[in-house]
């Protein structure tokens, strides 16, 4: 695994216009989605345009070991012979699920509710990472589970042999939570209810509906509602992943901080609950158009064009945090080239993503001579203006590649060259990040 080996040092400097398309993968939510719920039908699932960076491989190897078949014909097309909900076989191995903790979340909460045992692990990033907000409400169901201290991994989840129907309200906005819950509530009787605060990613409902499961929801004065019916037949399906809005977010920021630049990101998705950063960029002043807009598999989806925009400082409301919360990094990089000041609150779930993400934007802003302040739900970025970033620093992207990605486009638009001390966990999210902006005209050397 990518962020396993020895690390990679790379770095960016300041480049001419970035010019062409930018033909980013395909979304990772949708991605693992595809393959867990290929893996619950019965029959075959088509996937085309599926993320082959190695979180979504290893969720493709988790499904195997859970007794689907899972085949790849080419590049990004996949299929997957489902055993159908309540049908995955106990694994003979530990289910390595490297960096992903969408992967180990989202797996541990549909196998919850079958009478099977099995043992997750990762990688350092993933070992650290808290489990208590998966393992607490799959309890509910009749699961156990047996971690680390701290409710870390390697665990071992006991499923449930009479799973019972859960109302749960989540602590916190996270999709991977709601959509673990929904998916143990698949193998249970009954109604489950996730109810949450705050609207996070719809990914799991729209494709649950996709796949031919009974899923409502509706917003109450509690949140919002979402309503499963237990023990469907999911039908099989054909899903073409739209790209990747999270791996988007690298060419479109780097294309609106570097002069001249015009690119065009094609097939984006634009899911709502995805969709903040783009929104933020619009109100700080980028230029962004959203060209022949439609719908596939149910995911809004459009072309998107860049051009290079000056920013000026903004707060960001803390009720969009769960639309854009893994693009705070890139979207910090961003405000240290806008004039003014960019407030980000509501962010604290960062701290507990790949790495703490708000200590590491940090810290390694201040290493290229930006003023940054925080606190445990806040980052304040105190902007320099267009290119006024000094650089010449070293950041450390602990094991996280949106942090490794976010400092090399910073590079490309700083006074002096940017170095990143380990680019190999990019691979797990975007493995072509590096060919794709080199062909655009960004200057990386190393890795």
């Amino acid at each position: 695994m990518a962020s396993h080996g020895p690390a990679t040092p790379m770095t960016s400097r300041a480049c001419g216009p970035l010019k062409g398309t930018a033909d980013v993968p395909g979304d990772k939510s949708v991605s693992h989605r595809s393959l867990l719920f290929g893996a619950m039908a019965i029959g075959e699932t088509k996937i085309t345009g599926l993320l082959e960076g190695q979180d979504v491989l290893d969720t493709a190897k988790a499904m195997q070991a859970f007794g689907a078949e899972v085949i790849r014909h080419g590049e990004g097309a996949w299929s997957v012979h489902g055993v159908g909900v309540g049908g995955f076989a106990e694994p003979e191995q530990v289910i390595d699920c490297g960096n992903s903790g969408t992967g180990v979340r989202l797996i541990m909460g549909a196998m919850a509710t079958s009478p099977i045992t099995a043992t997750f692990t990762g990688d350092a990033s993933l070992r650290s990472r808290p489990m208590a907000r998966i393992t607490d409400p799959i309890a509910l169901f009749g699961a156990r589970a047996y971690g680390r201290q701290g409710g870390r991994l390697p665990m071992t989840i006991v499923g449930a042999a009479d799973p019972v129907p859960v109302t749960y309200t989540t602590p916190m906005p996270s999709a991977q939570v709601k959509s673990a819950v929904l998916l143990a509530g698949l193998n249970a009787p009954g109604q489950t209810v996730v109810i949450e605060k705050e609207a996070t990613r719809d990914h799991s409902e729209r494709m649950l509906a996709g796949f031919g499961a009974e899923i409502s929801t509706e917003v109450t004065p509690e949140g919002h509602v979402i309503t499963l019916t237990g023990r469907p037949e999911l039908k099989p399906q054909t899903i073409a992943v739209p790209r990747d809005p999270s791996s988007a977010a690298f060419p479109v920021a780097a294309a609106v901080l570097v002069p001249g630049s015009e690119i065009l990101v094609p097939n984006i998705g634009l899911n709502p609950t995805r969709a903040g950063l783009f929104q933020t960029l619009i109100e700080m002043g980028a230029d962004l158009t959203y060209e022949n807009e439609r719908l596939e598999g149910g995911e809004p989806v459009a072309d998107l064009r860049v051009r290079h925009s000056s920013l000026k400082g903004i707060e960001v409301p803390p009720e969009r945090a769960p639309s854009m919360i893994d693009e705070y990094p890139i979207l910090s990089v961003l405000a240290a080239n806008a004039e003014g000041v960019t407030v980000m609150k509501g962010v604290k779930e960062l701290r507990v993503k790949e790495s703490d993400r708000i200590d590491a934007m940090a810290r390694g802003l201040e290493a290229m001579g930006v003023t940054v302040e925080e606190d445990e739900d806040t980052f304040i970025v105190h902007g320099m203006g267009p290119g006024n970033v000094p650089g010449g620093g070293t950041a450390a992207a602990r094991l996280d590649h949106r942090i490794a990605m976010s400092f090399l486009c910073l590079g490309m638009a700083s006074k002096k060259p940017v170095t990143v001390d380990d680019a190999s966990p990019i691979a797990t999210s975007f493995p072509i990040f590096v060919p794709l902006m080199t062909a655009l005209g960004a200057e990386l050397a190393g890795g």
